[in-house]
């Protein structure tokens, strides 16, 4: 018998409807099943002694599977009932089999970075501390202005921002937020921190690649309040002089796969990219008098 949690998109009544059918039938085979939008759900006790998440949804939905872990190495499937759905694996038709051989055994796992968030005050005493699958962002609060924000890169000072915010993001996150935000499509199997400014007001606009063992630092200059969030999570608002540090985080994410996830499949997939093939065109050539 296996313990498997439901991660489920309340909002999203086809996502709900999943949930109970595949709820019913892992009862049938003789599974223990733990849901996340079930009455008296108890976060801390949801990942004790899980052996298989699947999260029903979107991204946004997996994403709150991994946070709902917090670190527990618990293999994830993600299956799409968003729009897009990077991180998802399977179409709601496929989830049933999908399950099955996931409890089986017979499935493949991705480990993707994530990033450890550890907000300070001026004085260095710890406001709070998080994780990030996709992205660590700290933007303004305000709509009518920008928010300073100084760098340092593994001690050292890079340079200050005025933007509307800054998002250090992991290769995974490289589709979410960075990439809305004009940063790099990453394979997000790759290790690497992101630096992508959100309009910027500065000539320098372009993200950093970084090294994943750089330690960045990200603090709020001046005396306009800022918001730092971590996948989407309010993690604290910050005043002048509070510090964002961002590293590799020592846990990573595990997602389903079934079989190696072609990275350039996916793009063309999502983006609706369509290979072109030139090798039956004829150019025209130009007479040489």
């Amino acid at each position: 018998m296996a313990v498997v949690g439901l991660v489920v998109h309340e909002d999203r009544p086809e996502a709900v409807a999943q949930a109970d059918a595949l709820a019913a039938g892992l009862a049938d085979d003789g599974h223990e099943v733990v849901r996340s939008d079930g009455s008296g759900f108890d976060r801390g006790a949801f990942a004790s002694e899980l052996d298989l998440v699947v999260s029903l949804g979107g991204d946004g939905s997996i994403l709150r599977a991994v946070d709902l872990l917090d670190g527990r190495p618990v293999p994830v499937l993600g299956v799409n009932h968003g729009e897009l759905g990077y991180l998802t694996t399977v179409e709601p038709a496929e989830a049933q089999v999908a399950v099955g051989r996931a409890l089986a055994g017979d499935r493949d796992l991705e480990e993707r970075m994530m990033l450890h968030i550890e907000v300070r005050r001026a004085d260095g005493s710890t406001i709070a501390v998080d994780h990030a699958l996709n992205e660590v962002v700290v933007e303004r609060t305000s709509s009518s202005q920008t928010v300073r924000v100084g760098v340092t890169l593994d001690g050292e000072f890079l340079t200050s921002y005025a933007a509307d915010g800054l998002i250090a993001a992991t290769p995974t996150g490289s589709t979410a937020y960075a990439f809305s935000a004009r940063g790099p499509l990453v394979d997000p199997v790759h290790r690497a921190i992101q630096l992508t400014p959100v309009s910027p007001h500065m000539l320098f606009d372009r993200t950093l690649v970084l090294d994943p063992s750089t330690e960045v630092r990200l603090e709020v200059l001046g005396n306009r309040a800022a918001a730092c969030s971590a996948d989407g999570r309010e993690v604290a608002v910050l005043e002048g002089g509070n510090v964002v540090v961002c590293t590799a985080a020592d846990r990573v994410a595990h997602l389903v796969t079934f079989g190696p996830r072609d990275f350039k499949h996916l793009l063309a997939t999502k983006f609706g990219l369509e290979a072109v093939s030139y090798t039956h065109l004829t150019l025209p050539t130009k007479r040489i008098v």
